[in-house]
Order: structure tokens, then C-alpha cells, then sequence
């Protein structure tokens, strides 16, 4: 039986219509493009520690008790990890520069309500505006990295933009602490206020073009369309479930340096502080040297290794050595971490083409679930079996993350 396609006679053959081929992009418009996101992300990143040194006389002068202001942090983390199934489909829909732009107007609106407040609530209320907007820009920024460059090429790029989210974060604290000593807390946002306004300058007139590349089209179909496309993928509950257990094991730990070190003898708050600052420095490593990683190591191997690395840091840290130690510890735990958190990101970019905002901003979300909740289970922990215990067993947590997801994402990471 002939199963050869017949024609109409006299009927021409018209061969389908396919779209042009991608224009091959141009490295140096696209390093360009992502250092003007950058810094975007780094006065963002400013924004969320900008509270934390100066917690005590924000109470002073409001009249309100220092446990309140702390208050401030959640204040800014809780609606950023809850606007992410939100704000990265809209990403996908009106534009991932666009909404990008339009979050940091939102933030610099949000830090110059802060430097003008005059009670708490009005304080409180910006920091949670503040927060929100956030939750636009980081994730989403890595979905546009996703967009631009191609996937071996991808570790590399965010790392890029790693760099100044995470100098971002260390230089925060410290800087708010300067600026609040010098002219007051007030002067915090005020700083911030105008180093946004620069930046928002610089990213209307050198991302305009774009911004306006995509077209809007909102929709909320687009949200359940966005999303059933990202969980069409296997691979979907792999990368969310790996990042929510590394939120936990990883950050859930930073509330309880402190006392930590000081039962090891160290009472000191600024050197828990610095100990801290020694996970964002372990990130900066990571960021700057992932040229060279990626160039040694495939990702599942980057996956392994950093488990590995996070978990031996994680032992160090269980058994009560004296600061400097664990200052090294920290860095080590940072440099593990982002090497295995980079290379599940860069597989989540994969996971929908079409829906890249919302499979970064879950992501995001899964990750800051993790983190918000594990102060609590490391609390239980230390509380029922001890500090050493529970930080083994994070640390094997951790090493089977890394294990875990080489496996499951070694095929698309060998690709």
C-alpha cells in the first residue's frame, strides 16, 4: 500500500512558513545589557539590609521597642517571597526589563518614604512596598540572563549579575552602619533614595530599547498557561524541592550564629556580624572565579561539589571553634552554596522558554519558603538533639541535595 502524500493537480505545493532564524547575539550588547541590570539588582539588594544596623535608633526615635523594628527585615523578605507567582508571569506577559524598571521606581518611592516617616506604621508600610518590589527584579533579572544567553554560557552570566546582588548584600549592612553614625538613619534612605534614582536614570535611557522589544499582553490566562507550561517539566519539582531544603539547611542556621559563638566564648555582636559577612564573601568568590569552574567542571559535577564543600563547612561550623575558624567556615559554606544553588538556578532557567518569569519567581519562592522556615526546624533541633546533631545532619542534607540533583539534571546539564 502507498502511503506517498498525493496533490490536487494544478495545485501548487506551498512548503510551510517558518519563522527566521534567531539573530545571533551580540556578546558584547548582552554583557552590556547585564551590567545595567546589575545595577539594578545592587541597589535593590542595598535596600534589603538597609534596616539591620540601624534597628536601635530607628526605635529611639519613634518611640517604638527594638523587637518591633526588627521587624522591618521580615517586613521586606515576606511579601518579596510572596509576590513571586505574581510578579514573574507578568514578566512573561508585559516585559522582563520592563517590570524590572517599573519595581525600582516602586523602591525608590518606597526608601524615600522611609526617610521621611514619622511613626511606625508609615515605616513599616514602605518596607512591605519595598519588599514587594523586590520581588520583581531578582528572579526576574535571571530570566532575562535565561532569555539572552545561551545555557553554556549561562553559570557564567549570572554569576555576573551574582556579583552585584551579593556585594549589594554585604555592602548594605556596613554601609547603612557608616551613613546612620555619621548623619542618622534618615540619611540611609536618603543615600539610597538618590543612588536609585541614578540608577533608574541609567536603565531608562540605556534599557529602553528593551524594554520596549517585547510587547504587552496581559492576560490572566497567562498566569495559568505560564505555569502549566513550568510544571509540565519533570524537572520542575526537582530544582523547587532542592532550592526549599537548601533555604533550610543553609539559611535557616544564620539566626543562631550569635549565640552559637557565644557558646564557644564569643559575646561580641560585631564579630558574629562579620562571621556572617563571611557567607556573602564566599559568594563573591564563587561569582568571580565560575569562569573557571565552568570551564574545569560539568554542572552536575559543580552540583557535587558544592554539596560537598556546603557540608564540610556546615561539620566545621558543629563543633564550637573559635571565630576565625568559623569566619572561614562561612566563607567556605558561601562559596559551596552558590556553587551548587548556581547550578540548579541555570537548570531552572531551562525549564520553560516561553514561561521564564514564572519558572525563576517559583524558584524564588520555593527557596525563601526554605528560608523562612528553617529558623524554625533548626530551633526544634539545637532545642531536642543539640546543636552538633542537627548540624550533621544538615550537612548530610545538604551533601544529598547536591548528589540528588546531579543525578536527576545530569542529562540536561551534560546538553
Amino acid at each position: 500500500m502507498n502511503f506517498q502524500p498525493k496533490f490536487e493537480a494544478g495545485a501548487p505545493f506551498e512548503a510551510p512558513i517558518l519563522p527566521p532564524p534567531a539573530p545571533k547575539l551580540d556578546e558584547r550588547a548582552v554583557r552590556a545589557l547585564i551590567l545595567r541590570m546589575s545595577l539594578i539588582g545592587f541597589i535593590t539588594a542595598l535596600a534589603s539590609r538597609a534596616t539591620d544596623p540601624i534597628i536601635p535608633p530607628i526605635a529611639h526615635d519613634i518611640n517604638v521597642s527594638a523587637n518591633a523594628v526588627a521587624l522591618l527585615t521580615t517586613a521586606f523578605a515576606l511579601p518579596f517571597a510572596l509576590v513571586q507567582p505574581v510578579l514573574g508571569p507578568i514578566g512573561d506577559m508585559v516585559g522582563k526589563v520592563r517590570v524590572m524598571i517599573a519595581c525600582l521606581a516602586v523602591t525608590i518611592v518606597a526608601m524615600a518614604v522611609c526617610a521621611f516617616a514619622t511613626n511606625f506604621s508609615m515605616l513599616l508600610g514602605a518596607r512591605i512596598v519595598a519588599g514587594l518590589a523586590a520581588g520583581g527584579i531578582f528572579p526576574v533579572g535571571i530570566a532575562v540572563i535565561g532569555d539572552l544567553v545561551p545555557i553554556k554560557d549561562r553559570q557564567v552570566a549570572i554569576g555576573r549579575w551574582l556579583t552585584a546582588v551579593i556585594t549589594g548584600n554585604l555592602l548594605g549592612s556596613s554601609l547603612a552602619g557608616v551613613i546612620g553614625d555619621l548623619v542618622g538613619w534618615r540619611g540611609v534612605f536618603f543615600v539610597i533614595t538618590g543612588l536609585g534614582i541614578l540608577a533608574l536614570i541609567v536603565a531608562i535611557v540605556s534599557l529602553r530599547g528593551a524594554a520596549q522589544a517585547q510587547k504587552a499582553r496581559f492576560s490572566l490566562d497567562g498566569f495559568s498557561a505560564g505555569y502549566g507550561k513550568v510544571f509540565a517539566n519533570p524537572r520542575a519539582k526537582v530544582c523547587f524541592s532542592a532550592v526549599f531544603v537548601e533555604g533550610i539547611a543553609v539559611f535557616g542556621l544564620f539566626p543562631f550564629v550569635a549565640l552559637l559563638l557565644l557558646a564557644s566564648g564569643e559575646p561580641r555582636a560585631s564579630i558574629a556580624g562579620a562571621v556572617i559577612a563571611g557567607f556573602s564573601c564566599g559568594g563573591v568568590i564563587y561569582a568571580l572565579t565560575v569562569p573557571r569552574l565552568v570551564r574545569h567542571w560539568r554542572p552536575d559535577q559543580l552540583m557535587i561539589g558544592g554539596g560537598a564543600v556546603a557540608a564540610v563547612a556546615l561539620s566545621i561550623v558543629a563543633f564550637d571553634f573559635a571565630w576565625p575558624v568559623q569566619l572561614a567556615a562561612f566563607t567556605l559554606l558561601g562559596f559551596g552554596f552558590y556553587a551548587l544553588h548556581g547550578s540548579i538556578q541555570v537548570q531552572a532557567t531551562e525549564l520553560s522558554a516561553d514561561a521564564r518569569g514564572a519558572a525563576m519567581s517559583l524558584h524564588s519562592f520555593f527557596f525563601f519558603i526554605g528560608h523562612a522556615s528553617g529558623p524554625v526546624l533548626y530551633g526544634v533541633g539545637f532545642s531536642t538533639i543539640g546543636a552538633l546533631p542537627a548540624l550533621m545532619i544538615a550537612a548530610a542534607v545538604v551533601m544529598t541535595v547536591g548528589l540528588v540533583c546531579s543525578r536527576l539534571l545530569r542529562e540536561r546539564a551534560g546538553t
